[in-house]
């Protein structure tokens, strides 16, 4: 297996909290999404 390979069968990290796809950005190591994360700032 090719090392890019690799790095396209990864699954889309979802949210630990509704399980939502997560957008993933460089240097992010957040496992919850922007409107779970929302929702536990109020």
């Amino acid at each position: 297996m090719l090392p890019i390979e690799f790095y396209r069968n990864i699954p889309a990290k979802q949210c630990c909290q509704c399980g939502e796809e997560m957008n993933e950005m460089h240097e992010c190591y957040f496992n919850e999404c922007e409107r779970c994360l929302s929702k536990a700032e109020e």
